[in-house]
């Protein structure tokens, strides 16, 4: 079958022995490129892997399903109180890194990975459900209510889905993003310009500069939650910080509280939310054409946001 692999400084479509052994054989629909590929490809960190974490597709019964790209132990403390982010085994359990992803025609994964899609969720649409996890996760993880006020910094994939997801739940929501493709998408998901003084601030942006500003517009008392992935370091304002008394929230991955899983929870905002495939989905490939779908998605100033790749 194809995949897609990290060749150096690129990405190629190889042909690849189709998955065995134990598990669910998915058929994949779509499969977003995240940040995180593009930083993986010709990184310092060599990726034998198919790449791809944000999928959805068709199980052998004919069921539509997202995937939750993660294969915990489930046996650790961690996995036992729900945390299964956290699972002893590491960085070993994630899809697309560690164990061959889903920018490929099939994936094999546990049972417990499928995400079943409510009705109305499009498999073209359904590769968002990771990314809006890992947004519903930050939020549960700083005691998000929906009433307060919340300013997004970064305008990417997970920002949009950040503004979304405190939008679905009724709050204030400003956004702060760099492109004009960004802003727009923020005007539609109804998200203001920020001002000052916001319960929780959301840095999805990654720089030193966004956390200054994300400290800026957080109230006395506030809350900063880190959902960007942080390549570069993390350098924080000290002092207007511990003037303020932010309370630093970081935030990775997804997992559950109680029987509710957070990526089962973006699901459901999926089907509330049906326009952010629209939204958020600027650009479609074919799998064979991955190489150019990875140019696209790493041009945010020409106005990619999610570039999704359907076998």
């Amino acid at each position: 079958m194809r995949a897609v692999r990290c060749a150096g400084d690129h990405v190629e479509v190889v042909d690849v022995p189709e998955p065995r052994g134990e598990g669910v054989r998915v058929r994949i629909h779509s499969a977003g490129i995240c940040g995180s590929d593009l930083h993986l490809v010709g990184g310092p960190i060599p990726i034998a892997a198919t790449l791809g974490h944000e999928m959805a597709g068709t199980a052998p019964d004919g069921r539509p399903v997202a995937i939750e790209p993660i294969a915990p132990c489930g046996a650790c403390s961690y996995c036992l109180r729900g945390d299964t982010n956290l699972c002893t085994d590491g960085p070993s359990i994630i899809y697309g890194t560690a164990r061959d992803g889903g920018m490929a025609d099939e994936i094999l994964v546990p049972e417990r990975c499928l995400v079943p899609l409510p009705s109305g969720v499009r498999l073209g649409d359904a590769c968002l459900v990771e990314p809006l996890a890992v947004a519903v996760h930050g939020l549960r993880r700083a005691g998000f209510r929906g009433g307060q006020r919340v300013a997004v910094i970064g305008g990417g994939a997970i920002g949009l889905c950040a503004v979304a997801a405190a939008r679905h739940a009724g709050a204030e929501t400003a956004l702060e993003a760099r492109h004009d493709a960004q802003r727009a998408v923020g005007a539609r998901l109804q998200a203001t310009e920020p001002v000052l003084h916001y319960d929780l601030v959301i840095d999805a942006a990654g720089t030193r500069s966004s956390l200054e500003r994300a400290v800026e517009l957080c109230r006395p008392g506030g809350t900063l939650l880190l959902l960007a992935t942080y390549w570069a370091g993390l350098e924080l304002p000290g002092f207007a910080l511990c003037m303020k008394e932010v309370t630093v929230v970081p935030a990775s991955l997804y997992g559950q509280e109680g029987s509710v899983r957070d990526i089962d929870a973006a699901a459901a905002i999926l089907a509330a939310r049906p326009e952010l495939g629209d939204l958020l989905i600027t650009h479609r490939y074919p799998l064979d054409a991955a190489p150019e779908a990875f140019r696209t998605a790493a041009d945010r100033a020409g106005g990619a946001i999610k570039v999704v790749l359907e076998p």
